[in-house]
């Protein structure tokens, strides 16, 4: 989808006109679609969790299949894209508002190219590249809460009955703050600008490869403290917001202070559900 900034849209009907300006203008397409789609993340979470059915028709059978027990034999086709399905709106809430720097920086050299009448594709498709890897993860995370429910490791199928493996989340999300794989990942989301100059691209499936790579450094930076959600509940909506806070605040702050401080609130956080088991409260 290619639009220049100086296109002529006079000949067009006044709500044609509009939409091609908008996509004329990269940076106000890269806001919309990290709001879009971050907020059909959190709409579905929403309904999820307040179980308002009504609004969409699937969404009480949907509750119904996923509130039931999780055991071998509802491994169903059905279930496990229940499931799948509540961990993409999860990680489309979480980490699309993350992305956005990510995405705001492609919009910028592309408003940069607009105005020079280069051909420039849509932040959209970056987007789409971005979230499928997020996606993948959605439907690995889906398979692990189905086998966690199994033998019994989550209670209802959402949280961790077992206080020591939600301490040793807790502390692996914390350590790996710490590795140097995750400040690799995290250095590339945090300056994606040289990543796209050297590798820029006028095509599309071009673009949706650079959505893909700059995906997997996220998920290199993310995925930790995402398992978290297995230990405080994977639809505790409160600690899906503080996290998706932490992860935008950083890839915003360049360097190693921020990410250091929250491993080690992660690493006593763990210690603390450790030590509350072994005395017994």
């Amino acid at each position: 989808m290619s639009r220049t900034a100086d296109h002529d849209f006079a000949h067009l009907s006044f709500a044609a006109a509009r939409l091609g300006q908008i996509f004329a203008r990269p940076k106000g397409l890269a806001a919309l679609c990290v709001v879009t789609l971050a907020g059909l993340g959190w709409f579905y979470v929403a309904l999820l969790v307040a179980g308002r059915g009504d609004v969409v028709g699937v969404i009480n059978p949907v509750l119904r299949e996923l509130c039931s027990p999780l055991q071998v034999a509802s491994w169903t086709v059905t279930r496990i894209t229940i499931v799948a399905v509540m961990w993409g709106a999860m990680t489309l809430a979480m980490m699309l508002p993350s992305a956005a720097p990510m995405i705001m920086t492609y919009a910028g050299i592309a408003d940069t190219a607009a105005r020079k009448s280069e051909t420039i594709v849509s932040p959209f498709i970056l987007a789409a590249g971005y979230t499928v890897v997020w996606f993948i993860f959605a439907f690995v995370a889906a398979i692990a809460q189905l086998v966690f429910a199994q033998v019994a490791l989550l209670d209802g199928g959402v949280t961790s009955t077992d206080r020591l493996l939600s301490g040793a989340i807790f502390i692996g999300a914390g350590l790996y703050q710490f590795s140097a794989f995750k400040h690799a990942c995290l250095m590339r989301c945090q300056h994606p600008f040289p990543f796209f100059f050297a590798n820029w691209t006028t095509k599309p499936a071009g673009v949706f490869r650079l959505g893909l790579r700059q995906g997997l450094f996220c998920l290199g930076c993310c995925w930790a403290m995402m398992l978290v959600m297995f230990a405080v509940g994977v639809m505790n909506v409160a600690w899906m917001a503080g996290l998706a806070i932490v992860m935008t605040i950083e890839k915003m702050i360049p360097g190693r202070r921020f990410t250091t401080m929250i491993g080690i609130v992660l690493i006593l956080t763990g210690a603390g559900i450790m030590a509350t088991t072994s005395v017994g409260y």
